[in-house]
């Protein structure tokens, strides 16, 4: 629905650069501060790693009841991944954005302050509520709200954040394993989650919210505040208008279109990949891995406070790179790096890590392991999956392909502890290498580069049947 409405007088030549700095710099503060609800996310990852042992030991819990521990968040990622395009829809991506932060606030303390194996488990969930949220509409909110020069860099600001959640989470874990106070380790997300859901209200609307709600004028003058080129303005906003001219009705659209199927298979595919890498593993057991390639207790947590550095570090690489080299170059190189490093750490586990040399040499399969995945599937999964959904599916489409994610997550994170103890460690990492060769093929086959490409183009490639690989060509 339009309104008609006097716009804003387009700037003089002589104003233009100074435009130009302010939209640039407004859009990356805004993109910074939304991407920051991927830091809640990573903390609460990186947080349990540390969590697990001292919590096991106090309440006596089973190996068994400990992956469900970490499995109660990605219960609660699931519910909240399935319904995330459902409160974004009456909401908005703003608003589910505080929701996001509310829940995890709330879990977190919850968490710091059970008193039972029963309490914790249901205030994770909680947390999971929050992560399933957040990983829906933050990547969503960021790419509408960058252009499209810089909607890959934009995009991978939340995975960013996540790794960065996960550092500082692995190296609060690291000073305070010391004195086994699990209580303090999870406060260490709760702080920040409570202030972040203030923060977030002075979040401007995206543009697509405002024209979804019929409010021209406010996207409008949203829209000219976040782009360097004043006179591009009237033609985004008319082209996101005229996409938001079909009805929001991503059931249906399952149903009848069988194009739309294909985008929301692809979103899923992309996740299932990225999951199945193998990254939770290290993130969630990263101590557990290190005890195996016999490192000390310490050797261990801090050990695994380096490897959540790296996984910040080259994080950058798709920050910066993603525009400039393009999505499928990079995405190829980290999965042959996570392939080369599974089958490195399985052949050193299968040797027996019984020397300091073969000790550091199974401590940097994981760090390259982890740097390949920070600079590859880790953001750039979520990129394209919020880039090729159509607007009339596109919350169902991220709806799935988050929940995909959180169920594969689900998967790996409750079964990894008992498939050392089935498979045996080399093994166990033998079928996860195996899994990345398997990626490399997926995205030769099907993936598509979308650098420099509009979400508007993209969907009409999409509506008009051509192939997936092609739909950024």
């Amino acid at each position: 629905m339009k309104t008609t409405s006097q716009e804003p007088n387009v700037p003089e030549s002589g104003e233009v650069s100074k435009v130009n700095v302010a939209a640039r710099r407004r859009v990356l503060t805004v993109c910074i501060i939304a991407a920051l609800s991927g830091l809640i996310c990573g903390l609460d990852i990186g947080v349990v790693s540390g969590v697990l042992k001292p919590f096991g030991i106090e309440f006596h819990a089973s190996t068994i009841t400990l992956e469900w521990i970490v499995g109660g968040m990605l219960i609660g990622a699931i519910i909240g991944a399935f319904t995330g395009g459902t409160l974004c829809q009456f909401v908005g991506r703003k608003y589910a954005l505080i929701v996001s932060a509310a829940m995890f606030a709330i879990g977190a303390f919850g968490c710091a302050s059970s008193s039972s194996i029963i309490e914790m488990f249901i205030f994770r969930v909680i947390c999971g509520l929050g992560m399933g949220f957040s990983a829906f509409s933050a990547p969503a909110y960021l790419s509408e709200i960058a252009s499209k020069e810089s909607r890959g860099a934009m995009g991978s600001t939340y995975q960013l954040m996540l790794t960065i959640g996960i550092f500082l989470a692995f190296f609060s874990n690291s000073w305070l394993a010391p004195s086994g106070s699990w209580r303090s380790m999870l406060l260490v997300e709760a702080i920040p989650a409570a202030c972040l859901a203030v923060v977030f209200f002075f979040l401007p609307h995206s543009p697509r919210d405002l024209l979804m709600r019929g409010l021209r004028d406010e996207a409008f003058k949203g829209l000219s505040l976040l782009r360097d080129n004043p006179e591009s303005v009237h033609e985004e906003l008319d082209s996101i208008a005229e996409n938001l001219q079909v009805k929001q009705d991503g059931w249906h659209l399952f149903k009848v279109n069988s194009n739309f199927r294909r985008s929301v298979a692809l979103g899923m595919l992309l996740q299932l990949m990225q999951q199945f890498a193998g990254i939770n593993i290290v993130m969630y057991y990263a101590p557990r891995i290190l005890e195996v390639a016999k490192f000390s207790p310490s050797g261990q947590m801090w050990g695994t406070a380096v490897i959540g550095l790296v996984n910040v570090l080259m994080t950058f690489v798709a920050v910066g790179y993603s525009d400039r080299w393009g999505r499928k170059p990079i995405l190829y190189t980290g999965y042959a790096i996570m392939a080369a490093s599974m089958a490195s750490l399985a052949m050193i586990l299968a040797h027996g890590p019984n020397s300091t040399v073969l000790q550091m040499s199974a401590l940097a399969a994981v760090i390259f392991f982890v740097g390949g995945f920070s600079m590859s599937a880790g953001p750039l999964a979520w990129v394209i999956c919020a880039e090729i959904q159509p607007t009339a599916g596109r919350n169902l489409g991220l709806s799935l392909s988050t929940g995909t994610n959180m169920f594969c997550n689900l998967l790996i994170g409750t079964t990894f502890l008992s498939m050392l103890e089935f498979f045996g460690s080399a093994n166990t990492f033998w079928i996860f290498a195996a899994f990345n060769v398997f990626a490399i093929v997926m995205i030769y086959l099907f993936v598509p580069e979308t650098k420099g490409v509009t979400l508007e183009t993209i969907e009409k490639r999409l509506m008009s049947g051509v192939k997936l690989r092609n739909l950024g060509r």
